[in-house]
C-alpha cells in the first residue's frame, strides 16, 4: 500500500495526552534538575573552598 504524503492529523484526545505529558514532564524537570544542579554548585563551592584555604594556621599567641 501506498505511503500517504505529509503528517497523520492529531486527534483532540492525542493533543490533550501530549500536553498533559509535557506539564508532567516540566514538572517533573524541576523537581529532578533543581536539586542536582544544588549539589554540583554544593559540591564546586566546597571545592573552590577547600583549595584557597590556608594549608598551615600559625598560632603564635
Amino acid at each position: 500500500m501506498r505511503q500517504l504524503k505529509g503528517k497523520v492529523k492529531e486527534t483532540a484526545k492525542e493533543r490533550k495526552e501530549r500536553k498533559k505529558d509535557f506539564l508532567a514532564n516540566k514538572e517533573k524537570a524541576f523537581t529532578v534538575a533543581l536539586p542536582v544542579l544544588g549539589g554540583i554548585f554544593i559540591l564546586i563551592a566546597l571545592l573552590v573552598y577547600f583549595k584557597t584555604r590556608p594549608k598551615d594556621l600559625d598560632l603564635d599567641l
